[in-house]
């Protein structure tokens, strides 16, 4: 199993994601609502361990 490279770099409400081809993906989150470029799936984090995802 070999080792993986990933980074996340921030900007405010605004991250970046990085692996070891270059860039990945980025995401947008405010409060408990996210949204992710690379699967273009929305998620709310919701009390407790529990969390929805756009199927």
């Amino acid at each position: 199993m070999g080792i993986k490279f990933r980074k996340r770099w921030s900007l405010g409400p605004v991250k970046f994601n990085f692996t070891q081809r270059g860039f990945s993906s980025w995401s947008f989150k405010v409060g408990p609502w996210s949204w992710n470029s690379k699967t273009k799936k929305h998620s709310v984090d919701l009390p407790g361990a529990f969390s929805w995802r756009q199927s």
